[in-house]
């Protein structure tokens, strides 16, 4: 019997195109069907949030969970169902988690989604827009500038095609890519077009693991996570051991296993045992906390997407409150990106402008002057950045002839070219349109004097406006370095060139700018202003919306190259123009070097190297999909003003995050150290797991659910778990000092564990709630609500008759009671001396001032 064939790869089904119809029409409407129907389609992992299988592992499978299921599996098998209350709620906490982690998803994937970015496809030698996961194998793909490559593939055309592949091999270099070069998904354009046949799609594109890897699951620096999985750890480490010992303390307590086994196990006194071991070691158990804080990450990343701020990796709500200083582009931010058209100047041979003297902005600039028709080439590209196609509307008499080569604007280089052949007359030659730093060679600009240009652009700019230069050069080749060719290739200028006409532009300042910049200084968070633009310019309109700027702004063109002497810089000034993309990599870096978290923000591919070197990347909605696809927010709508909004909720839930933990961490300690303490004593455990239950929820369940939910501005400060620990571990003995003398007088006084067990719950409760009183400090109107509520609750619980039935609460005896008032007092008061000593030790002024003193928003 033969063997079976091996599966075959349904891209081996597919019918075959002929290379010349693919790269002229592309593929027809059969033919992409039948791809779509073996499954050759585009069709990714969404990493927006994470996958259902993730939220189910991360809530049900824990050491925690497996513990307490063994324990509600005990109570169950003692027919003691009353006391499965902890069972329950530890049930009702995953289910809640569940569902609010899933609806949290289902809305943020759904945003994500919408605003995706569609591709350009060439299908029946149309040019059609359709959605990245629509491609299939085999298609035609047009790049422009901008766009995010989404599958590997082949290039069959380039014009001045710049990649950037830094995303895969790290190397920031634009690769330039040409006819049968291999392009890969996950890329970006920096420059240029083309276009590209599909070669792999979905998974098995080569790059698909590192693009996704790197675009979306970079490791986040969590420290709150980093903490609470130490925790977790060594808490698991632990509780084995630890159950080992409490088990066997109760039974010593109640008769020994020796009393248990010479009776058979019929004896009820070994059921008791099990009953309070298990209350004992069920409330060691953390359960909530994580749950809490993936339920505070979750809510507050929906509620930020209906503000239009789409968090597309949840534990990234975590760095906004970490955040100390905040680095952004002028375009886009400080003004609302749009660029307009201001004035035009011919210039002499020297550089100087022809109407010197005159008001720029009354210079004719209609008509069909050589230079006028050029401007008008450039304005009415299709593929003109934002200032170029500015020109399109006062530049409208268009050139006759064709043009013979172009080079398409890169930041890199700031500069963009058009060539006209000899036949085109007065056009022919080379023209260069970009900023005035380019005729600074002296062999590219002829030897021309430009002292005198820079002089005059030194001071428009001064205005807030930018300005640029049209230049020259004549239509021979040259030979440098033994590289021939008119523009080298794109890569570089053509000699000789000279100033034809200098350009002014405008742009609007956003009528939010300066209330936002002034909430961040409000807030003591630090702002850098890393702009393209001549720093006059862009320190005119940092001073237009309040800045405090001195001097000129810093010219990166001249910043040092050495990491120590740019840290040194980033240091002490905050306006910074004529900035690259790599500089702005460089500066990012500088400033976590110096101890800082980062937030930048940007819209254009040349900002997608320093978001995604940032420690949160914040791109625009409108920006470029490669940018959006390295950043961990976008603001949908492009506005500005977002941030302060994103910056409070980010604080809220850190800081709301780092309250529940010290009383989670609080009742976990105490817990551990009431169960150990009672077990190698061989001391009965002083409370039933449903009277530890109701404990949980007046000191903690209740009041989390509320307190992750409260306003709460205060500025992150890094030392979670250190901080955490200085509270809950005084707050914890304060709580044993004051619950071990109840079951000692409640032995001494004869009473019965059903007193003792009244008595050791009042205590608690009352302690535990002055622990949930420091814990809110400073207190405010909703927090004192709060804790009157629990103690009203607790009265209720003790004093309504079918609690106590529940409860199985007994009177205790009048000596006992009093005791009890007097431990809880002493109790209380221990807890309040711990909490001076974690103020002392962990607050300072600043700090509480933060908290306290931060304007209120919405």
């Amino acid at each position: 019997m033969s063997e079976a064939a091996p599966p075959r790869d349904p891209a081996e089904s597919r019918s075959p195109v002929d290379p010349v119809i693919l790269e002229t029409y592309g593929l027809n409407a059969v033919q992409v069907a039948e791809r779509q129907r073996l499954d050759l389609d585009n069709v990714q992992p969404h990493t927006t949030s994470r996958s259902i299988a993730e939220i189910l592992r991360t809530h049900l499978m824990t050491l925690f969970n497996l513990i307490i299921g063994v324990c509600a599996l005990v109570i169950i098998i003692l027919g003691r169902w009353l006391d499965l209350l902890f069972a329950v709620a530890a049930v009702a906490n995953v289910i809640i988690g569940l569902v609010q982690e899933y609806s949290a998803k289902r809305k943020l994937d759904a945003i994500a989604l919408l605003h995706q970015d569609h591709i350009r496809v060439l299908r029946d030698g149309t040019l059609m827009s359709i959605h990245r996961e629509q491609i299939v194998l085999d298609d035609v793909v047009e790049l422009r500038r901008g766009d995010q490559i989404p599958a590997d593939g082949i290039v069959i055309s380039s014009r001045g095609l710049d990649v950037d592949e830094s995303i895969l091999t790290g190397e920031a270099e634009p690769v330039p890519k040409r006819r049968d070069d291999y392009i890969l998904s996950g890329t970006a354009v920096l420059a240029g077009t083309g276009r590209f046949v599909v070669t792999a799609v979905g998974e098995k594109a080569h790059a698909v693991k590192i693009a996704t890897e790197s675009k979306r699951y970079q490791k986040i620096n969590s420290e709150l996570r980093r903490a609470l999985e130490k925790v977790a750890f060594w808490l698991s480490m632990a509780l084995l051991p630890i159950t080992a010992v409490v088990f066997n303390g109760q039974m010593q307590a109640h008769g020994g296993w020796s009393e248990a086994i010479s009776q058979g196990w019929s004896d009820g006194a070994w059921r008791d045992a099990m009953v309070t071991a298990v209350s004992s070691v069920t409330a060691m158990i953390p359960a909530g906390l994580a749950l809490m804080t993936t339920i505070a990450f979750a809510v507050a990343a929906v509620k930020l997407a209906q503000t239009h701020v789409l968090i597309q990796e949840q534990p990234a709500v975590e760095i906004l409150a970490r955040v100390d200083v905040v680095c952004f582009d002028k375009t886009g931010t400080l003004t609302d990106g749009t660029i307009a058209f201001h004035s035009a100047a011919p210039l002499d041979r020297r550089g100087l402008p022809t109407t010197w003297g005159q008001d720029p902005s009354s210079t004719a600039i209609a008509g069909t002057e050589p230079w006028q028709q050029v401007l008008a080439w450039f304005g009415n590209d299709e593929l003109a950045n934002p200032t170029a196609a500015a020109l399109q509307v006062p530049f409208n008499a268009l050139p006759r002839h064709h043009a013979a080569f172009q080079v398409q604007f890169s930041s890199a280089r700031r500069w963009s070219a058009v060539t006209f052949a000899d036949d085109a007359g007065d056009l022919a030659g080379h023209w260069v349109l970009g900023a005035p730093e380019i005729l600074l060679d002296p062999v590219v600009a002829g030897g021309i004097e430009a002292e005198q240009l820079f002089a005059h652009t030194d001071a428009i700019a001064a205005q807030g406006l930018r300005t640029m230069v049209l230049a020259r050069a004549p239509l021979y080749e040259t030979v440098v370095d033994g590289a021939s060719g008119p523009l080298g290739r794109g890569e570089r200028l053509p000699n000789d060139l000279y100033p034809v006409a200098l350009l002014t532009f405008k742009e609007n300042v956003r009528s939010d700018a300066k209330q936002t910049l002034e909430y961040f200084h409000s807030q003591n968070v630090g702002l850098k202003v890393i702009s393209g633009d001549h720093p006059r310019t862009v320190a005119a309109v940092a001073r237009e919306v309040g800045m405090h700027v001195e001097g000129d702004g810093v010219d990166a063109s001249r910043l040092p190259q050495d990491p120590e002497a740019l840290r040194s810089v980033m240091a002490t000034h905050s306006v910074f123009g004529r900035v690259t993309p790599e500089q702005k990599r460089a500066m990012v870096d500088a400033l976590k070097a110096n101890g800082h978290v980062v937030a930048m923000t940007g819209d254009g591919i040349n900002d997608a190297l320093a978001l995604k070197k940032a420690d949160l990347g914040i791109a625009m909605g409108n920006g470029a999909p490669a940018t959006k696809a390295v950043s961990r927010m976008v603001l949908l709508d492009g506005k500005f003003d977002r941030l302060p909004d994103v910056l409070d909720e980010g604080r809220k839930v850190i800081a709301n995050t780092e309250r529940v933990a010290h009383l989670f961490l609080t009742k976990t300690a105490y817990a551990v150290l009431l169960g150990l303490f009672y077990a190698l004593l061989f001391w009965e455990f002083p409370f039933l797991p449903r009277q530890f239950s109701t404990v949980d929820f007046l000191m903690l369940g209740c009041p989390a659910f509320f307190l992750a939910l409260m306003p709460n501005t205060r500025r992150y400060r890094p030392g979670f778990l250190r901080r955490s620990v200085l509270f809950s571990i005084p707050a914890s003995l304060a709580i044993c000092l004051a619950v071990i003398p109840v079951s000692f007088f409640g032995r001494l006084f004869g009473d019965a564990p059903a007193g003792i067990q009244t008595a050791a719950t009042l205590c608690l409760t009352v302690v535990g709630l002055w622990v949930l009183n420091v814990a809110l400090r400073p207190l405010t109107l909703p927090r004192i609500v709060l804790i009157s509520s629990m103690y009203v609750l607790l009265a209720l619980v003790l004093l309504v008759p079918i609690s106590q039935q529940y409860h199985l609460f007994a009177m205790p005896s009048a000596e006992l009671l009093a005791a009890t008032f007097v431990a809880a007092v002493l109790g209380s008061g221990l807890v309040e001396l711990g909490w001076r000593f974690y103020a002392a030790k962990v607050e300072t002024p600043s700090a509480s001032a933060a908290s306290t003193a931060a304007p209120a928003r919405g």
